[in-house]
């Protein structure tokens, strides 16, 4: 979810909504009907405001494929989160790649939130910065050279060829179907010598120590997940496969680093012990966000199964004695500086 003022005079004219302040506030809808020529705009421009409810929680209504992740408030605040525990992986860093120092134009792809979109057209008042996602969560109060757009990043992009110099995607769970295509789209938008950069966990629980029980609900709890993404065509292991994507579309200097994220406070460095609490945080309040649509919608599972078998998950992870973590990938490439294009 979104940034910027990189706005109708950086793009091309597209169907990408672009969020202006207030069009999808509840006081001004009747004002945005009448600016409209039919009711059949003022009706799509309502479902996407207000989402589907489904078992108490929100989703977006926009998009090629069923979305499995919630765009409500609880949903913001784990992406707020999931922001705060990210920055201090990196030691305060928004991301790894060595980008130019005055950037013009850079993308958020599955913004979320807009946390780090924000963060980053502060941290570059140069830049215009967009940030994209499927429903207009992003707050109002943005940094002037800030805008966000409803759009599925999926599709064809009627961005101009070779105009960004970063795109960032970080996190976009069980969304991107042909990641491939994705890195290729990607590779054609940037500019010569600019960077992609992608980030996301593959919850394949691990311990170097043996303190993780094969057989636990938390290890479950990861199964459950892949075999839920590869049911949806959106693997949850792709991040492994990532560098070779971008190495295959034409990228140069591809670097990938993957980190180790304690999964509760059980390190001594102070600063993983934080970063463990967070990711504690996350599972014990947040994962559940990930599972309540698709377990019994695509696995078919049961749903009071599943509640026992949280509930045991998240006690066990709770024990600093089991000393576990997730793989968390970062992979980035630069656009060649000469290209055929």
């Amino acid at each position: 979810m979104g940034d910027g003022t990189a706005s109708s005079s950086s793009s091309a004219p597209s169907t990408v909504v672009d969020i202006e302040a207030d069009v999808f506030s509840d006081d001004d809808e009747d004002g945005y009907a009448n600016s409209t020529s039919t009711s059949y705009l003022t009706s799509i421009a309502s479902d996407i405001r207000r989402g589907i409810e489904e078992n108490g929680r929100i989703y977006a209504a926009y998009g090629m494929h069923k979305a499995w992740l919630p765009i409500d408030d609880a949903e913001l605040d784990r992406n707020d989160l999931q922001h705060c525990k990210f920055t201090l992986l990196l030691e305060n860093r928004l991301f790894l790649a060595p980008i130019a120092d005055s950037p013009q134009n850079i993308l958020d792809l599955g913004t979320g939130s807009g946390i780090w979109a924000m963060d980053v057209a502060d941290t570059y008042p140069s830049a215009a910065v967009v940030g994209v996602d499927l429903a207009p969560v992003q707050p109002s109060m943005i940094p002037p050279n800030l805008h966000f757009e409803i759009d599925d990043v999926e599709k064809d992009w009627l961005y101009p060829r070779n105009h960004f110099d970063f795109i960032h995607g970080r996190e976009l769970v069980m969304a991107i179907r042909d990641w491939g295509r994705l890195i290729r789209q990607s590779y054609n938008h940037l500019k010569p010598g600019a960077y992609l950069q992608l980030s996301g966990s593959v919850p394949d629980f691990r311990s170097d120590d043996g303190t993780l029980p094969e057989q636990s609900a938390y290890v479950e709890m990861g199964k459950i997940y892949f075999d839920m993404s590869e049911r949806v065509g959106a693997s949850g292991k792709e991040p492994m496969n990532w560098k070779r994507y971008l190495q295959e579309a034409g990228f140069e200097d591809v670097v990938e680093r993957v980190y180790k994220i304690p999964t509760n406070p059980w390190p001594k460095d102070p600063r993983l012990k934080r970063i463990g609490a967070f990711e504690l945080e996350h599972f014990r309040e947040g994962i559940a966000n990930v599972f309540a649509r698709g377990y019994t919608d695509i696995l078919g599972g049961d749903p009071v199964y599943f509640q026992v078998l949280l509930a045991k998950a998240r006690q066990e992870v709770a024990d600093r004695g089991m000393h576990s973590w997730v793989p968390f990938y970062y992979v980035y490439g630069r656009k060649p500086n000469t290209t055929s294009e």
